[in-house]
């Protein structure tokens, strides 16, 4: 989209680097990831099966959901691949949850809305967002986490509110703290103050995978800094709650 269409492109739920990650835990052990520019956009779809799918990929398999396009103005459907006999086609139905058709622009919708409980049951996993450490404070056991590439295209988050969620250092095995984060916008772009629970040590520089796991309240105003405290602890505790509640179904 953010080729042929610019002004319709969608956040992303997932970088590229995140979405890596999630297909190689599926044990995939090769992945291409194929440059899209305008000059491929003009590619036919008889063009993209001869030169791409044998030509380039050698592919004797090929599996696609049901509503896969492809080709110059989405001319090459299923159908199409079907009729191919240099490779088989497996065709998916699309994923249905409930009875209900599980879609990125329906999970970008809840997670904008601050629904994580029901975005993760469509997801089947917490959504995660992976952001770098920001020294903006120097305190130990808050991390200030801004977007790993400045400038590039946003990936889906919540709206303002105060989470639950897990911290998940890349490269390390995750603590077993909890975290509370509040999204929030400043003048420099997206920012999440990530307050963790149970956790001594410096995080700044380092990269993170956040799992958003439940909402807890949309952002308020507080009469007092006694009042915003004494809230804080009450987060705390539905936190840690939330965070049992989880791993006891995990």
């Amino acid at each position: 989209m953010s080729i042929v269409a610019p002004q319709h492109t969608p956040k992303l739920l997932t970088t590229p680097e995140r979405k890596a990650e999630l297909i190689a835990s599926l044990g995939v052990q090769e992945l291409v990831v194929i440059p899209f520019d305008a000059e491929f956009a003009k590619r036919s779809a008889d063009e993209f099966m001869s030169d791409v799918l044998v030509g380039a990929l050698g592919a004797k398999r090929v599996a696609i959901g049901e509503n896969f396009r492809f080709g110059h103005k989405a001319q090459g459907d299923p159908r199409l691949l079907s009729t191919d006999e240099r490779f088989a086609t497996t065709v998916h139905p699309l994923l249905e949850v409930d009875g209900e058709i599980v879609s990125s622009s329906h999970i970008r919708g809840l997670v904008l809305a601050g629904e994580l409980a029901e975005a993760t049951r469509l997801l089947g996993a917490p959504f995660s967002t992976v952001r770098r450490g920001h020294p903006r404070r120097r305190a130990r056991s808050r991390a200030w986490l801004s977007d790993r590439q400045p400038g590039a295209r946003r990936g889906a988050g919540p709206a303002p509110v105060t989470g639950c969620t897990r911290v998940l250092p890349t490269g390390t095995p995750p603590p077993s703290a909890s975290v509370c984060a509040r999204p929030f916008r400043t003048g420099r772009g997206e920012l999440i103050e990530a307050y963790l629970l149970d956790f001594d040590g410096d995080l700044y520089g380092r990269t993170l995978c956040l799992e958003f796991l439940a909402r807890l309240r949309g952002e308020r105003r507080f009469d007092s800094p006694g009042a915003l405290v004494a809230q804080m602890h009450l987060d705390v505790v539905q936190t840690r709650e939330l965070v049992d509640e989880h791993r006891a179904r995990a």
